[in-house]
C-alpha cells in the first residue's frame, strides 16, 4: 500500500501555532499545516469527500462491488433456496413460522448459508480497513474535526462526561468501538454505509428521498425539525435543504457521530444544529417542534426506551406537530420464513442487538397510548407511520 500524501502533524506545537489557519481550513473541508498551509488530499466529489488513499478507495471500491453481489445475486439465490427447501417438506415458507423451525431447517443448507457468510466477512473486512486507516492517520483526523469544533453555521454540543446507557454502547453493525467508543466513528459509519447503500448514497440521495417523503402538519408550518438518533445528520441536513428557513437539529448519544456530522454540514455551507443527547431525554422546551423524525433509529434501541422516545416526541411536539419515524412499521410487514431467518442472523451475527425488540413491538399502539392521532392509510404492509399530537 502507498503511504498516505496526508502530512504529519506534530499535536504538541498545533494548536499555539495553527488555531486560525485551521480552523478556516476545516470549513472548507481541507487539512492544514502546522505553518498555515492548507492541504486537501484528493478533493470532493459533489457531497463526497474522497478518501485520501487510492489503495484504500480502491479497497472499498472493491468490497461494495462485492456486497452488491451477496445482496442481490447471492440473496435471491438463498431466499429460492429456503422456499423450496420448506415447500418440499411440505411447511408453507410465507408462513410466520416460529424461528426454532426455521433454523432447523435451514441452518445445514450451503446456499442458505452462504449469503450470511459472505455479508458478514465483507462487513468485517470493510470495518477493518476503514478503522486501521483512521487511527493510523489520527493526528490529521483529530486536527481536522477539532478545528472545526466551533466553527459555524451550525452548533455542537458535546458532553464528554453525560451518562452512557450500556444498551447505547454495542458494537451496532460490528461497527468497532460503536458509535460512542471511537473517536473516528463518524467517518467509519459515513464510508461505511455509503456500502451498506450500495453506492448509492454518496450523494445523500437516499436521505435526500426520504427527507422528500417526510410527511408536514396539515396547518403546513415548519419553522423546526429534529431527528433522534441522527447519525452522521445526513437526514436533518436533507431536511435543511427542503425547508431552508426552519432550525434544523440532529441529536444523538454518539459523541463522535454529531461531531463529525457538525463538521460535515459546515463543510457543505448547511446550517444544522447536532447535539450529543439521548432521544428519550432530548432536553428540548415542551412544543418546541413542528417535526420529529429519525431514519432506521428504532431497531437499534430497546423496548423500554422506544416507548419513551414515543413520549418524548409527543411532549416536545406543538400541537398540530407531526412524528414521522423513518423505520416502517413491524407489525404489518409480511412474513415469510426468510425474513425470520434474515432477521435472526441480522441479530446475532451483525450485533443488531435489539432487533428482536423492534420486530415485536407495535408502534401504531405506542403512538395512540401517549396521545397521537394516526394519519389513515400510513403504518400499512410497513409502511411509515404519520402520528399527529393532538
Amino acid at each position: 500500500m502507498t503511504k498516505s500524501p496526508m502530512l504529519q502533524i506534530d499535536r504538541r506545537s498545533l494548536f499555539a501555532a495553527a488555531a486560525a489557519s485551521t480552523a478556516v481550513a476545516a470549513a472548507n473541508g481541507a487539512l492544514a499545516t502546522p505553518d498555515g498551509t492548507v492541504y486537501e488530499p484528493r478533493g470532493w466529489v459533489g457531497r463526497h469527500k474522497r478518501l485520501p488513499i487510492l489503495d484504500l478507495e480502491s479497497q472499498q471500491d472493491y468490497l461494495e462491488g462485492f456486497r452488491i453481489w451477496v445482496n442481490t445475486d447471492v440473496n435471491q439465490a438463498a431466499n429460492d433456496r429456503i422456499d423450496r427447501i420448506l415447500a418440499a417438506r411440505g411447511i408453507d415458507p410465507k408462513a410466520d413460522l416460529p424461528l426454532e423451525q426455521v433454523l432447523a431447517n435451514l441452518k445445514d443448507d450451503p446456499i442458505v448459508t452462504l449469503m450470511p457468510a459472505a455479508w458478514l466477512r465483507v462487513q468485517q473486512l470493510m470495518w477493518r480497513t476503514l478503522d486501521d486507516h483512521f487511527h493510523a492517520h489520527q493526528d490529521q483526523y483529530l486536527t481536522e474535526m477539532e478545528a472545526a469544533d466551533k466553527v459555524g453555521p451550525g452548533s455542537l454540543e458535546l458532553n464528554p462526561k453525560m451518562y452512557v446507557p450500556e444498551y447505547t454502547a454495542r458494537e451496532i453493525h460490528m461497527q468497532p468501538g460503536g458509535y460512542v467508543g471511537n473517536m473516528f466513528a463518524g467517518q467509519l459509519y459515513h464510508h461505511g454505509t455509503n456500502e451498506f447503500f450500495n453506492g448509492n448514497n454518496y450523494q445523500d440521495e437516499t436521505h435526500d428521498a426520504r427527507a422528500a417523503g417526510v410527511r408536514t402538519p396539515h396547518d403546513g408550518k415548519v419553522r423546526r425539525v429534529l431527528e433522534f438518533g441522527t447519525g452522521i445528520g445526513q437526514l436533518p441536513m436533507a431536511l435543511k435543504r427542503r425547508f431552508p428557513e426552519a432550525e434544523s437539529w440532529g441529536i444523538d448519544i454518539g459523541g463522535p457521530m454529531v461531531r463529525y456530522a457538525h463538521m460535515r454540514a459546515n463543510q457543505l455551507g448547511l446550517n444544522v444544529n447536532f447535539a450529543q443527547r439521548l432521544a428519550e431525554k432530548s432536553g428540548f422546551p415542551d412544543n418546541y417542534f413542528d417535526i420529529v423524525t429519525s431514519m432506521q433509529f428504532y431497531h437499534e434501541c430497546r423496548a423500554a426506551e422506544i416507548k419513551e422516545t414515543v413520549a418524548e416526541a409527543y411532549r416536545i411536539l406543538r400541537p398540530g406537530g407531526v412524528f414521522y419515524p423513518l423505520d416502517g412499521n413491524p407489525t404489518t410487514r409480511p412474513k415469510s420464513a426468510a425474513r425470520t431467518f434474515r432477521t435472526f442472523w441480522i441479530y446475532r451475527w451483525n450485533h443488531e442487538d435489539w432487533q428482536m425488540d423492534w420486530e415485536s413491538l407495535d408502534m401504531i399502539a405506542l403512538m395512540k397510548a401517549v396521545g397521537f392521532k394516526i394519519e389513515p392509510g400510513t403504518g400499512q404492509n410497513g409502511d411509515n407511520i404519520m402520528a399527529i399530537k393532538v
